[in-house]
């Protein structure tokens, strides 16, 4: 019997070991834009409250029917503010900067966009086309998740040829929107 109560409480202990070793699946969200699919992976592990912002974001298709607004070739694309009309979109209030998480500006990641306050993040971010290692210096800009799938679209799109529209250059002259944002996890 002894034996029988061993057992059951090591089958118990494993059970819950290999549970709790098992992380949950990170989330993903499908950016579909002009050019095609963005499938991005987020990190909620390491970057919690870029995530969630983020999310609730995508949640609240507030990314629906915005524009890459700012490509800039051998460096980034950034969107997530602005509509077609250039018109800027009202956000939720800004986040604390999470750039300190182990996450670095590497091609393919997504980062949260900000002003030159460290805490101004709301609802922009960037993809890098390249390494940039220079925004992982100093205050940083907080890495938050990666492209999965779709890196061509983004090389598509920061290759877009670029005008000035309202007070802003590098933008693309023939808007690249994006159509739906949504979670696929």
């Amino acid at each position: 019997m002894l034996k029988k109560i061993a057992l059951v409480a090591g089958s118990v202990l494993f059970a819950a070991n290999l549970m709790a070793a098992t992380p949950a699946k990170a989330p993903h969200v499908l950016l579909e834009t002009t050019n095609g699919q963005i499938e991005i992976e987020l990190d909620p592990v390491k970057a919690p409250i870029s995530t969630k912002n983020f999310l609730d974001y995508v949640d609240s298709g507030f990314y629906n029917n915005t524009i890459f607004h700012r490509v800039i070739p051998g460096f980034m694309v950034q969107g997530g503010g602005f509509t077609q009309q250039m018109q800027q979109k009202e956000t939720k209030d800004a986040i604390k900067n999470e750039h300190k998480n182990g996450l670095v500006n590497v091609r393919g990641t997504l980062s949260m966009a900000r002003t030159s306050a460290p805490d101004s993040a709301t609802s922009q971010f960037f993809i890098n086309v390249k390494d940039n290692d220079f925004l992982d210096q100093g205050d940083g800009y907080a890495v938050f998740g990666k492209v999965v799938k779709g890196m061509d679209v983004v090389d598509i799109i920061v290759n877009s040829p670029t005008t000035v529209r309202g007070g802003m250059k590098d933008v693309p002259a023939d808007p690249v929107l994006i159509k739906s944002a949504k979670r696929i996890d």
